[in-house]
């Protein structure tokens, strides 16, 4: 997590090699972590709210509401069916049996687990799996930056797919939620690059 003001250094991941971690992280049963990335990712919340969720939110839902802790906003989640299909099946898997569990709750089953925690086991994931993300621009922030590369790259790169990412995210401007996506500084190095 940065400090308030600070330009967070995290990076993204492609959305296919997300899909395929996932896959990976269930078949050696690494399902907490397979858990959170799906859910930062298809949701892209903010990681203190995402350790606040619990299994019944999901639970015959169509869509989740959250309050956001750092804007205090109300936000409404569509959820996306390969989210729900993950959730479902990670709840047997795990053999959960009280659905008020928080999803990402520590080892004495007092509390969520910690984002430090969170962010060394992060790094340790992208250096195992052989994801080709800088280590050290990896932390929970990358969820979000994901979530929003798709949705820019899937909409073609246009204008209209950055205002929506800057409305879900609360972004002042285009101009901000370009400069949180790094695109601004892509642009001026193609500007170099294609002399």
């Amino acid at each position: 997590m940065s400090l308030k003001g600070q330009m967070t250094t995290a990076t993204y991941m492609p959305w296919d090699t997300m899909v395929l971690l996932l896959q990976r992280l269930e078949r050696d049963h690494e399902y907490k972590f397979q858990l959170l990335i799906a859910v930062g990712c298809y949701t892209a919340l903010r990681i203190g709210d995402i350790l606040k969720l619990r299994w019944s939110d999901f639970m015959e839902h169509e869509f989740l509401v959250v309050s956001e802790g750092k804007t205090k906003k109300a936000r409404r989640i569509d959820l996306n069916p390969a989210l729900v299909d993950i959730i479902e099946r990670l709840y047997r898997l795990m053999g959960i049996v009280d659905p008020n569990e928080l999803l990402f709750i520590n080892r004495t089953k007092t509390k969520a687990i910690n984002v430090q925690y969170i962010n060394r086991k992060l790094k340790h994931i992208v250096k195992r799996y052989n994801i080709p993300i800088p280590n050290n621009s990896v932390s929970s922030h990358l969820f979000r930056k994901t979530m929003a590369r798709h949705v820019w790259e899937r909409s073609n790169y246009s204008e209209k797919s950055l205002i929506m990412v800057g409305e879900a995210f609360n972004h002042s401007s285009v101009r901000v939620t370009k400069r949180y996506l790094g695109i601004k500084s892509e642009e001026i190095s193609d500007i170099y690059r294609n002399l």
